[in-house]
């Protein structure tokens, strides 16, 4: 697959806004795991192989194992994550496939119980920035690096 568009230089006054959004997910004090965990989940679910790279390495990076890695895909199947990263993939489907699943009061309920107002406010926002990621790496077809 050839790259369309190299975003990143087509538009610098938007992807500077998109890095500053990004800066601003990384100091809501959200666990770093749980971000690159929600990160992986959606750019799964949207097939983006950029990110899906880039999201992997970042997580072994923050000290993530391999075996919660690959259970990602399977979350629901396995007892690896606690019930406040199952709460917060729960949420990440959701709020990804929003057209599909309307963001379900029993998802909304999980992840209410495991995180504050500010809390879910920034989760979602760090969902939502992962999902514009995806849409621009997979519209441009951005490639991982070999």
């Amino acid at each position: 697959m050839e790259q369309r568009v190299d975003f990143y230089k087509a538009s610098p006054e938007v992807l500077k806004g998109m890095i500053a959004l990004e800066n601003v997910v990384g100091k809501l004090g959200l666990e770093t795991s749980l971000l690159e965990l929600i990160r992986l989940r959606v750019s799964l679910i949207n097939g983006c192989a950029f990110c899906v790279d880039m999201h992997t390495a970042d997580a072994r990076k923050a000290g993530e194992t391999e075996r919660r890695l690959y259970a990602v895909p399977v979350w629901r199947e396995t007892p690896f994550f606690t019930e406040r990263e199952r709460a917060a993939l729960a949420w990440s489907e959701s709020l990804t496939l929003i057209s599909q699943t309307g963001a379900p009061d029993e998802d909304y309920a999980l992840v209410r119980a495991q995180f504050t107002d500010a809390e879910l406010v920034n989760l979602t926002l760090a969902i939502n920035t992962i999902n514009a990621w995806n849409r621009f790496a997979i519209g441009f077809r951005k490639m991982p690096v070999a």
